[in-house]
């Protein structure tokens, strides 16, 4: 087990950017491990949950979101959920579906996610209405789309460098990312100097390969000028239980769960984000169909 999976966030350069850094090794080896990946799709799955990450950190309270890419390559969906407590979960539809390296003779992400299609994003504020975004995908590669996600749907110029390392037996050996918001009251110089930054800031697996911290990155990025406020633990953390699954048979009614039960005896429900499995014999399922109410 690698150190413990952290996202810090801060400002920098006398408040004028915002500036959030994460590693999630740990997180993005145990969806791996429990959706038995191939490469590409765990270096989607795991670039979207580092987006999803540091988007979870612009939350408070209760407040929670889900981020759905859904491209037109291979994997199918990417869906990971977030919440401002550092709590975690994702999957793709199509975990072993493989895909070649790219020119650069790495992993083809965008090749796998596709280059059309769209992202989406909902926000749960605690409000009437979620509020919803959504953009094109214009690269597949991600950073760039998240990029431009912020930009376009949120309003907020930012940059957004993502990353995931495997080994030869598909082991992820880092994962992790960086964002950086523009705030009010940057000169065009800073942004000139924040441009030619970016540029230069080497991969984010590079630097934590090399042991660098999530601080460590935001510094590579923004040198000395800067301030972290907080560091959150984050962890993988499904939802489900088997009190919510007996609730999911039950909303199907009395009816579909005696054909369940003459048709095959028994139930095996497969929760997407954390491939648990919840089976129910003959006489589970009776004393469901027993409770239901229509």
């Amino acid at each position: 087990m690698s150190e413990k999976d952290v996202l810090v966030r801060g400002t920098a350069w006398d408040g004028k950017l915002r500036v959030f850094a994460t590693r999630i090794t740990n997180i993005v080896e145990e969806m791996r491990q429990r959706h038995d990946m191939f490469p590409t799709a765990t270096a989607a799955l795991g670039r979207t949950t580092a987006v999803a990450a540091m988007m979870g950190a612009m939350l408070k309270g209760k407040e929670r979101l889900t981020i759905q890419v859904k491209g037109d390559g291979p994997i199918g969906q990417i869906v990971v959920d977030a919440n401002a407590e550092g709590e975690l979960r994702g999957y793709v539809d199509h975990p072993r579906a493989h895909h070649g390296s790219n020119a650069q003779g790495k992993l083809d992400v965008a090749g796998a996610v596709g280059t059309t299609g769209n992202i989406y994003v909902t926000k749960d504020l605690g409000l009437k209405e979620p509020y919803r975004g959504n953009v094109p995908i214009i690269s597949g590669e991600l950073g760039e789309d998240f990029t431009y996600y912020f930009t376009v749907s949120e309003q907020t110029p930012s940059a957004v460098g993502v990353g995931v390392l495997v080994d030869a037996d598909n082991s992820v050996l880092h994962a992790g990312g960086i964002i950086v918001q523009v705030l009010p009251g940057l000169s065009d110089e800073d942004l000139d100097r924040l441009e030619a930054a970016v540029s230069a800031l080497p991969p984010v697996t590079s630097l934590l390969d090399q042991g660098e911290t999530p601080e460590g990155i935001i510094q590579w990025l923004v040198g000395d000028n800067y301030v972290i406020h907080d560091e959150i633990e984050l962890r993988f953390q499904c939802k489900c239980d088997r009190e919510r699954v007996s609730a999911t048979l039950l909303s199907v009614g009395k009816e579909e769960l005696q054909a369940i039960i003459d048709e095959e005896g028994q139930a095996e429900l497969v929760c997407h984000y954390c491939n648990e499995k919840y089976h129910f014999d003959q006489e589970q399922l009776e004393q469901l169909r027993d409770q239901a109410t229509f």
